[in-house]
């Protein structure tokens, strides 16, 4: 969304010269596309949030202190109990996945020491399940910049009416909040890869294509408010939390913001052009009052377009970057929750980046094969289940993604990271992970419910003493695991 954002509100004058210079940005980005060079290096990259807990495991609104003991690459996120570290792009030819860990477990352990010099913990998991309504509805939750403040107020004026909150499992989730704190309680993994604008549509493809199989590999948000839910309850809520649509507009059949798409695409082109043609603008930044360019070395800056996107929360996001030689594109894969451990989170990436990279040079592609429903359709029975989930594939019809991965996936996704130039020795020990986490059918999710309930023989109702007590104990026995670095397949059910 960008940092430099002057006002939590816009004017209509405002809104209708942003809408006019939207529209001119995205046809400056269509002729750029056909005439000018980009970058392609193939590099990868990884943005990770995490939470803030006290010694209780309750959220801890300590962000800016801590962000003010580090360097810029860790940023603020919209909740104050939360910050976000970012690896800078490398390689992943040879041990670059080696290197990937090694530095995402250094940045971590910078920003461990940061928090606990504020008298906090750090907590990298997809939803904290600590996190209650009265919380989320005490205004402090918000980190106080104005990017943050207009993304809610434009929300909420687009939608009128409250946040709702409905969400239904084992247990129930329905909550109303003023504005958009829910989004706060997101926390994930961003993936990022460099393509060329050749390569880009191929790549977002296969991506929309697995995104299914990856939730359920990964899923790690069962509980939400303190109840049993999705698996990976942070897509729901994330897509709910900024719907700037009342019932009647969905029923209309309006695109949520929060978006895994429609259709297969030919060109990064088709991705922007939707999102101008079909998501009004919410934040009505003026270029000059953000202190952006016009250009950026030979390179259009695009901020209006560029802005706009920030708005626009695809899953699988089109990232456009204008640089002083050339401009890149990168695609950023969004929908992976944090956690459990960082080799947890490199297997993901090592079979992201393997599966990407054999299903985009396929000769006959999945997506000619498999239809965008029903790829939707796995996308939001992952996000349900969980390693549980059943998936439609073609040639097998209907199968367990557990076996989908061993029995099929697998192979591909490390033929893919062949074609990448990964060390051997590399590849195996991250799709090893993979491996044995589907056969167990342990990710981080099924551990968190597991343990919830040895620690709850008797079931406690949620909200109740005893419901709380037994998940801030969860959340323990889940960072003593995860300060051990294991994978979370490995991890022993708490008790």
């Amino acid at each position: 969304m960008g940092e430099s954002i002057s006002s939590d509100r816009y004017t209509p004058r405002q809104r209708t010269r942003y809408r006019q210079l939207l529209m001119e940005d995205l046809e400056i980005f269509d002729r750029h596309l056909q005439r000018s060079d980009f970058d392609d290096h193939g590099s990868i990259g990884l943005e990770l949030e995490l939470n803030l807990v006290d010694s209780a495991m309750q959220p801890a609104l300590r962000g800016g202190e801590v962000l003010k003991l580090l360097d810029e690459e860790y940023q603020s996120e919209i909740g104050n109990f939360n910050v976000e570290l970012n690896h800078p792009p490398l390689s992943v030819k040879h041990d670059g996945l080696k290197r990937l860990e090694d530095g995402v477990n250094h940045r971590l352990s910078r920003v461990r020491e940061a928090a606990a010099s504020t008298g906090v913990q750090v907590a990298m998991i997809g939803t904290l399940p600590t996190i209650t309504p009265e919380f989320l509805s005490d205004p402090a939750w918000m980190t106080q910049e104005n990017r943050y403040r207009a993304l809610s107020n434009a929300v909420i004026e687009s939608r009128g009416e409250l946040v709702h909150i409905n969400l239904s499992d084992r247990e129930h989730v329905s909550e109303e909040f003023s504005d958009i704190a829910p989004e706060s309680t997101c926390t994930s993994m961003q993936l990022h890869l460099q393509l060329a604008p050749n390569r880009f549509a191929a790549a977002w493809n296969a991506s929309q294509a697995v995104a299914g199989v990856q939730v359920a590999l990964s899923a790690n948000s069962p509980l939400f408010l303190g109840r049993r839910v999705w698996h990976e309850s942070r897509i729901p809520v994330f897509q709910q939390a900024i719907d700037t649509r009342t019932s009647e507009l969905v029923n209309q059949g309006v695109r949520p913001r929060v978006w895994f798409g429609e259709r297969w695409i030919t060109s990064v082109f088709d991705l922007f052009e939707e999102n101008v043609r079909y998501f009004s603008p919410l934040i009505a930044e003026d270029r000059a009052l953000a202190g952006t360019p016009i250009m950026k070395g030979n390179s259009p800056a695009l901020h209006y377009l560029n802005l706009h996107n920030g708005t626009v929360w695809r899953w699988n996001r089109p990232i456009y970057a204008p640089g002083e030689e050339r401009s890149h594109l990168r695609l950023e894969n969004r929908l992976l929750p944090a956690g459990p451990t960082t080799v947890d989170l490199v297997a993901d990436a090592a079979f992201y980046y393997g599966i990407v990279k054999y299903l985009a040079e396929e000769n006959r592609p999945v997506w000619s094969r498999l239809t965008f429903p029903d790829a939707e359709k796995n996308f939001q029975s992952a996000a349900r289940s969980g390693l549980f989930a059943r998936m439609t594939w073609p040639t097998m019809g209907q199968i367990n993604v557990a076996d989908l991965v061993i029995e099929h996936l697998l192979p591909q996704a490390r033929e893919g990271l062949r074609r990448l130039e990964v060390d051997d020795s590399s590849a195996d020990h991250y799709l090893d992970i993979i491996r044995d986490r589907a056969k167990s059918r342990q990710n981080g999710a099924t551990w968190q419910l597991r343990t919830l309930n040895n620690l709850e023989s008797h079931r406690g109702l949620p909200d109740s003493d005893a419901r709380r007590a037994a998940l801030a104990t969860m959340l323990e026995l889940y960072l003593k695991n995860q300060a051990t670095g294991e994978p979370v397949h490995s991890w022993e059910i708490g008790h």
